[in-house]
């Protein structure tokens, strides 16, 4: 990685730079906050005795070209806060997805605090409790725990809004697969007090509104009903709580294609500002950006829509994305002389359309 070499360094300089390398990343690191959700104990029992781990596996399909860490085993959820360097107010609660077994915690975690601080959005990457009982059994309403941690990350977030500079009226929710079907659940769910949990530390209220001011839901799962999925499961039905709402899925994702189309025309029959993106390729789990493929630069599309209701403020005239269209070329002058007249050198060629005389 480092082009020169270190063979010929003294030991006491290859201590220094190494040294150096290990403070350089204390500071880099130094400026994320790692909370627990539960600091005294989840309101459940822990679902396994495993301990976490990184379960990645050479055959596990890339992530925006890349391997992913994929987290397993997580009992002691928490929150990763990740500041913009020039904040603008927003957040956003990032629940990557993993069918609820483990999480993609980089391609759709990490990946996406790079996005968001790129365009000044807090990022709150949330570590939620897996593996869940497979199938519907796995996730709300038949297991609490998603929800729990879900609603746990919003208040203590809302708790902290002014020590972590942002805005408790512009946090959303952003979430991938299972991820992006927890987002649409806190989009339906976010107060649903009975749920039976323990108060997780005093400055996580209870009380503190837990509803999110905006949702990007991308390639969602179990948000349709089996077999057909045509139908939406009633648990996700949008009403009062439910916020403005981007959705992006790719046509020839399989298994969950419909998840994003049936959930779009459920937001537009309630009157909830909605906007739908379908590619035509992509699969599931194409992630942030997914080299050289059409979706690559969806986030392009979500940072214009963050923008357009008002959750980040306008580009600066001079910012890329703002840059004047191209100006599409006037036709071409037709160098061909009129029929049955020859061509007259003292005159310009004529224009499409001039009418021969």
């Amino acid at each position: 990685m480092f082009p020169m070499s270190f063979r010929r360094l003294t030991a006491p300089l290859t201590v220094f730079a190494l040294g150096f390398i290990a403070l350089t990343c204390a500071v880099a690191h130094a400026q994320q906050t790692v909370l627990p959700l539960w600091p005294t104990a989840t309101p459940e029992p822990a679902q396994t005795t495993e301990p976490e781990a990184d379960v990645t596996k050479d055959s596990d399909a890339l992530i925006s070209g890349h391997r992913s860490v994929r987290l397993a085993n997580v009992t002691k959820p928490t929150l990763t806060v990740y500041p913009a360097h020039s904040p603008n107010g927003a957040a956003a609660l990032v629940f990557p997805g993993g069918g609820y077994q483990r999480l993609a915690w980089t391609g759709e975690g990490t990946d996406v605090c790079d996005w968001l601080n790129g365009i000044g959005v807090t990022c709150i990457l949330v570590k939620y409790r897996v593996p869940q009982p497979k199938g519907d059994a796995g996730h709300y309403p038949a297991d609490f725990a998603d929800l729990e941690d879900a609603q746990q990350a919003m208040r203590l977030t809302r708790a902290h809004a002014a020590e972590w500079h942002i805005d408790p009226a512009k946090v959303g929710v952003i979430g991938f697969s299972a991820g992006a079907n927890l987002a649409a659940l806190m989009s339906t769910h976010p107060d649903d007090h009975h749920i039976e949990s323990t108060p997780a530390a005093a400055e996580a209220d209870p009380k503190i509104d837990a509803r999110a001011n905006f949702a990007i839901i991308v390639y969602p799962a179990y948000l349709a009903l089996d077999p057909d999925l045509t139908t939406l499961d009633p648990t996700y039905t949008p009403n009062a709580f439910t916020p403005p709402t981007f959705l992006l899925q790719a046509e020839n994702d399989k298994s969950y294609g419909r998840n994003a189309p049936v959930y779009y025309q459920a937001l537009a029959a309630a009157k909830v500002p909605a906007e739908l993106h379908m590619f035509a390729t992509g699969g599931h789990g194409f992630g942030v950006h997914p080299a050289g493929m059409p979706e690559e630069h969806w986030t392009t599309f979500a940072t214009y829509w963050l923008r357009s209701i008002s959750m980040i403020p306008p580009a600066p005239a001079h910012h890329a994305d703002d840059k004047a269209p191209l100006a599409i070329p006037s036709p071409a002058v037709n160098p061909m002389p009129c029929p049955n007249q020859p061509p007259n050198p003292n005159e310009p060629p004529r224009p499409p359309g001039t009418p021969c005389i």
